[in-house]
């Protein structure tokens, strides 16, 4: 699949980058995407949910009154869930809410949302962004030039690079990324994703690095 690669400015620079049919042309698959979110949604709670039981609210451990004889039902002591100030009965308890996914299973569902982008040709290939210094106003003129203003973005980069991330950070709907950070609820959670071309770049020479 080829990718045309953009100038900061919008325009074609005449350059191509091949982006491997293996990751990018593939047919998704959506039920192993639907896991991959689950299971980082699901590892965004803390899970630090709790109640107290009988065995842990104050009060007295005394039988309020005798069983029998009294002509009204039995009773242990206050600490009984019925009364209020009791503990609570089959309440939350902190537990984790992770789910295990093999590792292909991941694997899969990231190149099942990649090539889900690409058929929706919503994969931008841009030169490399280089900045002086970090200026949220020039990051966002390269966003106007690429037409992704005003669309939630995923801006993926080789390596971290300072001024970069703190130009995009300001900006509300977009998100910058390393390459090998990337995970399958940032994909489907944006409308664009936005590859450096060095990012790009990374794919092909993986892809020929497997095949020799």
């Amino acid at each position: 699949m080829q990718a045309d690669v953009i100038s900061i400015k919008g325009a074609k620079t005449g350059r191509t980058v091949e982006l491997p049919e293996e990751i990018f042309g593939i047919e998704p698959n959506e039920h192993v995407v639907y896991l991959a979110v689950k299971q980082y949604l699901a590892a965004q709670r803390q899970g630090t949910h709790k109640v107290k039981t009988r065995a842990e609210v104050k009060g007295a451990s005394r039988k309020l009154h005798r069983q029998k004889g009294t002509g009204g039902s039995r009773k242990g002591n206050i600490r009984n869930p019925l009364f209020k100030g009791g503990g609570t009965i089959f309440g939350p308890k902190p537990h984790s809410y992770d789910i295990k996914l093999n590792r292909k299973v991941k694997d899969l569902a990231k190149i099942s949302a990649l090539s889900a982008k690409a058929k929706d040709n919503s994969i931008l290939v841009v030169e490399d962004v280089e900045m002086g210094a970090p200026k949220t106003k020039d990051f966002a003129a390269v966003l106007t030039a690429l037409n992704v203003s005003d669309k939630k973005a995923l801006f993926v980069i080789p390596e971290y690079n300072d001024t970069v991330y703190l130009s995009a950070r300001n900006i509300p709907s977009v998100m910058a990324v390393l390459l090998s950070d990337l995970n399958t609820y940032d994909l489907v959670n944006a409308e664009v994703i936005v590859f450096t071309e060095s990012a790009a770049k990374i794919f092909t020479e993986e892809e020929a690095a497997v095949t020799a």
